[in-house]
């Protein structure tokens, strides 16, 4: 929910508001007056996003636009300007830890809605039953530690009764280890690797090779990297479902499946040059005029193109946008005009019996697509790929990875996901004997429904679901032309910089709380994709 606390000037926000060049550094605010800048006026209540910070000609500012009439005006506000700065509406659904993360302001609290639970929350659901108001998140904040002579990492609770001296300028802070996350890891140079380094807090899990990654193991990192991956999903219409990550050197074959589209304006979205489209209705529809077409269930139809048709509504004629198609008859074809806003049901009928590549999947066709494995990956020793009955290969990403393998016995290498695995390294001081990695081991990585979210989260930063056509005709321009959104770059989500000190802690006495939860621990509001995009229809 927005906060309804104004900011009173620039400077306050980049001091409590993260900004920057990740999908959450982008916040939007609005000013209740209006701005008048010198090539430019902001206008009262008018969306503001600030995109980052910089230096202008020798003073800080934050850089700031706004859209007008589908484009863009670019401008600087100095960190002195003042005014009441609101918090803009936001219709997205977050995780509590993206909200713990990045969605609470410093010395500010965040109310929230809940949206949705993960499925392994509900059996500990302290919420009342069919709860649907709203909650107040503050943050319980600990403190992640490392001691002298110790390797392991000391978590102190932020309720304890302490009194902290600062006492860096006294110690040689090279006496201390220095923990890394695999996000400080991948921000080294390219010219640092291969590096040795050894395991303070090994992963949560027992997925291979995760498990192989526990404390005090010591593994070669030889370089990192970007890679692609095909996100896939299990078909099947009850919860929960398993999500997996396909790596491009995936050997294994597919065969396709059928897809089902909800209305024709998917038709017209999953429409392709190499092929048409042969679906089957699976429900009715009653035409609400003469000129379109009724359909029954079981009607055959063959996919042609998207067009424009004016129709009689209400008295007065009107131009619709219409998707042409051919019924298919026992001996003929006939053509009809489907309507676009026409919410029916089709499955696709398949002809295709070929067999697949991943690689031709991504080429060929345009995803989402149904598949199902027809040729297990003989090169993995258990291709969990093999035993799903059916499978949406959804989109592919982009995501970042380091290589690794054990320094006892390198006869493997593996991916680790920089941004999904959570472990700390230190770094230790011995040559790596080869610079050339053993080969590399293809595996399929299966996620979790939060990671699943969050993958597709900071993939897609500016692609949204298409809108879905209203469901009464209106009046519409006849050059109407309907267009995918084109997936942008991605930036990858980072997690803030670690700064280290040395305090030394006197324990006045220790006050025991509730709070042995830390807040990252709380990650319970996940959701799928189909939340997701029904928040996003509910908007427009």
């Amino acid at each position: 929910m927005a906060d309804k606390t104004p900011y009173l000037s620039i400077e306050e926000i980049t001091r409590k508001v993260s900004i920057g060049p990740t999908r959450f550094g982008h916040p939007c605010f609005f000013c209740p007056e209006d701005i008048k800048l010198a090539n430019l006026t902001i206008k009262h209540g008018e969306q503001i996003t600030f995109n980052s910070v910089e230096e202008v000609n020798g003073t800080m500012a934050v850089n700031c636009g706004v859209v007008r009439n589908n484009r863009s005006h670019s401008f600087t506000f100095p960190l002195s300007q003042e005014g009441k700065f609101y918090e803009c509406e936001d219709d997205q659904i977050y995780t509590l830890k993206e909200i713990a993360e990045w969605k609470i302001p410093k010395s500010r609290n965040r109310i929230v809605k809940l949206s949705n639970t993960l499925h392994m929350w509900e059996a500990s659901n302290p919420l009342p039953e069919n709860f649907d108001g709203c909650l107040t998140l503050t943050p319980v904040y600990e403190v992640q530690a490392v001691m002298k002579f110790r390797k392991d990492i000391v978590h102190i609770l932020s309720d304890l009764d302490v009194e902290v001296k600062d006492i860096t300028d006294c110690y040689d802070i090279s006496s201390f280890l220095q923990p890394l996350s695999l996000e400080d890891v991948f921000e080294r140079t390219s010219k640092e690797f291969p590096m040795v380094a050894e395991i303070m807090e090994g992963p949560q899990g027992s997925q291979k090779p995760y498990n192989l990654l526990c404390t005090g193991k010591e593994i070669v990192i030889y370089k990192k990297y970007q890679a692609k991956r095909v996100l896939a999903s299990e078909i099947r219409s009850d919860f929960p479902k398993r999500h997996f990550l396909i790596p491009m050197s995936y050997k294994g074959k597919f065969k396709r499946r059928p897809r089902e589209f909800p209305t024709a304006y998917d038709l017209e979205i999953a429409r392709s040059e190499k092929e048409q489209l042969h679906v089957v209705a699976t429900k009715a529809f009653d035409s609400p005029h003469r000129e379109l077409f009724s359909v029954s269930v079981g009607d055959q139809f063959l996919v042609q193109q998207c067009q424009t048709s004016e129709v009689l509504y209400e008295g007065r004629k009107k131009v619709v946008d219409v998707l042409a198609c051919e019924q298919i008859l026992s001996d003929t074809y006939k053509k009809v005009l489907l309507p676009m806003y026409m919410e029916g049901g089709f499955v696709e009928v398949i002809h295709d019996k070929k067999r697949y590549q991943l690689s031709e999947i991504c080429k060929e066709f345009r995803l989402p697509f149904n598949v199902k494995v027809s040729v297990r990956d003989l090169s993995i020793r258990d291709d969990v790929l093999a035993a799903v009955p059916g499978l949406q290969l959804e989109e592919e990403i982009t995501d970042s990875y380091l290589l690794i393998s054990s320094v006892s016995s390198p006869v493997d290498s593996w991916e680790i996901p920089v941004y999904r695995l959570n472990m700390s390294v230190h770094l230790l001081s011995k040559n790596v004997q080869t610079v050339v990695p053993p080969a590399t081991k293809t595996t399929v990585e299966e996620i979790s429904e939060e990671q699943y979210y969050m993958v597709r989260r900071y993939e897609n930063q500016t692609l949204y679901p298409p809108p879905r056509p209203p469901k009464k005709p209106t009046m519409l321009s006849p050059n109407t032309l309907f267009a995918v959104p084109t997936q942008m770059a991605s930036d990858v989500l980072q997690a803030p910089k670690v700064r280290y000190r040395i305090f030394s802690f006197v324990f006045k006495s220790i006050t025991i709380t509730g709070h042995f939860l830390s807040v990252y621990s709380l990650c319970f509001t996940c959701v799928s994709l189909w939340h997701l995009t029904q928040m996003a229809l509910s908007s427009l």
